[in-house]
């Protein structure tokens, strides 16, 4: 099934540049955005599965569809599943015949139904590995400009990635151009048709604007996240943040005590429970962190020494119960559950485990921003991270970040810069030594806090995102158009697909 989406404009570039800190990134914008629109002109961009950046290409003068595409056969879900966790190097590394078959089926299918909404010459961008051989016929059926985004990687190769990428060759070689996040994704038969866009965060969504002193507060007693001595103009969010109890339950995080999220020197980690984020491990290197802080009376000053016994470590995500389709995910949690209840009690009192509700995406929203404005650190303690925007997301609100070499967090944040890596994730002391450095080091972490600011006004703006799409679609055009004219075919996917 192929739908095409209307795409609401929540907010025009206007609306940004109403903001001092946005007026001088949509400028440079609106600067650029001509000389590309005019050479997009009489064509429709068609993004296929995503819908980022659709709203201000249109506003820019960029006609621009975003079009669903959705297979009903559940065996073609399972396999696509299968090929985007093998890409992740996870997973049993086969692919059968009939695997090449299935595929090769529905992609027919649903490239027919997108070449009667598709005209020659339109460019058509194609998110990710479920639709990419749908892409890769209309390519060939039309000869239309073809672009693949892939927003998956990992930076080193095992069996099971060779499996994926043997099996979605073919039908990637098909296309113009390849859109990847980071260069260490790319695969080697692709290196020399790849760009790279990476992603990028809505500074107005309720997930990243700014909160005032009032609003931060208002979010924290709605949320539960905060004591209220004082009544508010609205109710309590419903349902509100709970936090794992001593008895196995879960309550409002203001129990048994407020956790003191205005107050005291917080350490936040916020992600889905995946065990590829470190949570564990994170936890582990936090206790130890508040053992060694007891243990050794002359390595820090007395104050430096209070800092670290205030600190408290928030690990929060997305209620389990909402991600009933998850069972790993919820395996993880009860882990990391069972981890808090083994902790002598001087240190579990200083350990939050936090649920968020997900029925609500703004106030979900609401409650991380609130959350990663009362932290001294955000940390993102991830073994692979595929890029991880909640670090680009922390740095925007001036937060230093404690990360790990992923790929996706080395590329966002500098040691030393923006924040502190650790050399492994799963280093208990190293990320112990690093809290404790991190949250005795007050200059460093106001350098860190104006570095971090300016590496996300600089590079993962929505704004920029769009200027690099403007730029790889007008010259893909232009490529395309120039070897259309001196008689030259392009690839369309092979019969052996």
């Amino acid at each position: 099934m192929i739908t095409i989406v209307d795409v609401e404009t929540e907010r025009t570039l206007d609306d940004y540049a109403a903001y001092a800190s946005l007026k001088r990134p949509v400028e440079d914008l609106r600067a650029v955005a001509q000389q590309y629109a005019d050479r997009l002109e009489d064509r429709t961009v068609w993004m296929v599965n995503s819908t980022k950046v659709v709203s201000i290409l249109r506003e820019l003068g960029v006609s621009t569809e975003w079009a669903v595409i959705v297979s009903e056969k559940d065996r073609f879900f399972q396999l696509t599943k299968h090929i985007h966790n093998l890409i992740h190097g996870t997973g049993d590394p086969h692919l059968s015949d009939d695997d090449r078959a299935l595929y090769r089926s529905v992609s027919e299918e649903m490239a027919d139904r997108l070449a009667r909404r598709v005209e020659p010459g339109d460019p058509v961008v194609v998110h990710d590995p479920q639709p990419l051989g749908t892409g890769a016929l209309l390519k060939k059926q039309m000869d239309v400009p073809a672009l693949w985004r892939c927003h998956i990687g990992l930076d080193e190769s095992n069996a099971a990635t060779e499996t994926a990428w043997d099996f979605l060759r073919p039908w990637a070689e098909a296309y113009d151009e390849t859109v990847f996040s980071l260069r260490e994704y790319v695969p080697d038969f692709l290196e020399d048709r790849t760009d790279l866009v990476q992603p990028a965060l809505n500074p107005l969504s309720p997930k990243n604007r700014a909160l005032s002193v009032t609003e931060l507060t208002d979010i924290l007693r709605r949320a539960r996240l905060a004591d209220c001595s004082h009544p508010t103009v609205d109710g309590d969010f419903a349902p509100p943040a709970r936090r794992l109890q001593r008895d196995g339950s879960f309550a409002p995080a203001t129990r048994p005590e407020d956790l003191g999220l205005m107050e005291r020197p917080i350490v936040t980690q916020i992600s889905r429970w995946d065990r590829l984020k470190g949570f564990a491990p994170l936890l582990r290197g936090f206790a130890r962190m508040k053992e060694s802080a007891f243990l050794d009376r002359n390595a820090v000053s007395e104050r430096d020494r209070h800092r670290l016994a205030l600190s408290r470590l928030v690990l929060a995500g997305p209620d389990p119960d909402s991600v009933s389709d998850d069972p790993e995910g919820q395996e993880v949690f009860n882990e990391i559950c069972s981890l808090w209840h083994d902790l002598p009690p001087e240190i579990q009192r200083d350990v939050a485990i936090i649920t968020l509700p997900m029925t609500s995406r703004r106030v979900n929203s609401l409650m991380v921003n609130a959350l990663q404005r009362c932290s001294a650190i955000v940390a993102q303690n991830s073994l692979q991270e595929g890029f991880g925007l909640t670090v680009a997301e922390a740095l925007w609100k001036r937060r230093p970040v404690l990360g790990t070499h992923a790929a996706g967090i080395r590329e966002q944040v500098t040691d030393g810069v923006h924040g502190r890596l650790t050399p492994q994730a799963e280093d208990v002391e190293a990320i112990a030594h690093t809290i404790h450095e991190m949250l005795n080091a007050e200059e460093e972490r106001r350098r860190w806090a104006r570095n971090a600011r300016r590496r996300v006004s600089e590079r993962y703006l929505v704004f920029t995102q769009v200027r690099r799409w403007l730029e790889i679609l007008a010259q893909t055009v232009d490529r395309q158009t120039a070897l259309s004219g001196n008689g030259h075919a392009t690839m369309g996917a092979p019969a052996d697909a």
